[in-house]
């Protein structure tokens, strides 16, 4: 798969958010145009060493994918599909159901609308599957993927999102899967990428914590998925680029100064919390607090807003606001 980087995986991906605006009936209803332009807007920003985002991350745990019917995802992705191909990177999203023969119909429709890689979560059930469970629910979708032409990206995603933890066993099988292009990692242990990865040094794994992008990458990382990179694309790209080249004091100066609104990203509000922030980046408060998910109270509010001015006043002295 080509893309505007070498390899995309070793880029760092925004997780963007799905912007809703208000029917004629008061209802809301998805915002195409509106969630269009701000992911162009986003791959269209430098780092300050020349790079851009690789991949483009829609209809996610940030872009509601869970609040979304099956006809809204499918059509909220077609329609990033064509910014996707515009700036000519892939275009990824999630994918979770209770049964692993539901799961390999998501995959395959998942396909027809131009997603290129399917983050698989695990099974939405009550009861922790066994191993053996959960890798057959996996190498179904592996199958379903290669019969649909596209890759998949087991995601392990324990702590703020509370789906069943991926073992350090069934990571490395699935890894040998050959339609599996990267895991994606979503803790903040990152002893797990590095157990990993010291088994299997050309391993790709992307992280996807905010506030562990440099710790991610220092156990082996390559790349990441961002959801405070939406809000401040030049500093998440700036910091990826460090991270590549092994510039780590660099790196963590911009992940120090992004602290304040990154820890939100592994809270259990993260969708909540972060589209608020972009909201006011974006002079668009009530675009910002439109969701279908958990309304804000006034005290969550004043916090976001108070730690999304900390992370700019720090990034604007250090150049990296766009």
């Amino acid at each position: 798969m080509e893309t505007n980087s070498t390899d995309w995986r070793y880029t760092v991906m925004p997780a963007v958010f799905t912007w809703l605006k208000e029917s004629e009936s008061g209802a809301l209803e998805i915002d195409f145009a509106a969630t269009q332009k701000y992911a162009a807007d986003i791959l269209k920003v430098e780092g300050k060493s020349g790079s851009r985002m690789g991949g483009l991350v829609g209809s996610g745990t940030l872009g509601e994918n869970s609040y979304l019917s099956a006809e809204q995802r499918l059509s909220l992705l077609k329609a990033l599909s064509v910014v996707a191909k515009e700036y000519n990177v892939p275009l990824i999203s999630g994918a979770a159901a209770e049964t692993k023969e539901e799961l390999a119909n998501i995959v395959k429709e998942l396909a027809t609308v131009g997603v290129d890689t399917v983050m698989v979560m695990p099974p939405k059930t009550q009861e922790t599957p066994s191993d053996e469970e959960m890798f057959a629910y996996y190498e179904l979708s592996a199958i379903a993927a290669k019969e649909a032409g596209v890759t998949i990206m087991p995601y392990n995603n324990p702590d703020a999102a509370g789906y069943h933890a991926l073992s350090t066993d069934i990571l490395r099988r699935l890894a040998a899967l050959p339609e599996v292009t990267a895991l994606k990692i979503s803790t903040i242990d990152v002893s797990i990428i590095e157990t990993l990865m010291l088994e299997n040094k050309d391993l790709k794994i992307l992280a996807g914590v905010d506030t562990v992008t440099v710790h991610a990458g220092l156990a082996g990382a390559c790349g990441g998925i961002t959801g405070v990179g939406c809000i401040f694309p030049k500093a998440s790209v700036t910091m990826q680029e460090h991270v590549n080249n092994g510039e780590w004091a660099e790196a963590n100066k911009i992940s120090q100064a992004m602290n304040s609104i990154s820890y939100l990203d592994a809270q259990p509000l993260l969708m909540e919390y972060l589209k608020f922030a972009f909201g006011i980046h974006h002079n668009d408060t009530t675009g910002g607090l439109r969701t279908l998910g958990k309304k804000l109270t006034q005290e969550q509010i004043d916090d976001v807003r108070a730690r999304y001015l900390l992370a700019k006043e720090r990034l604007e002295l250090l150049g990296l606001l766009d």
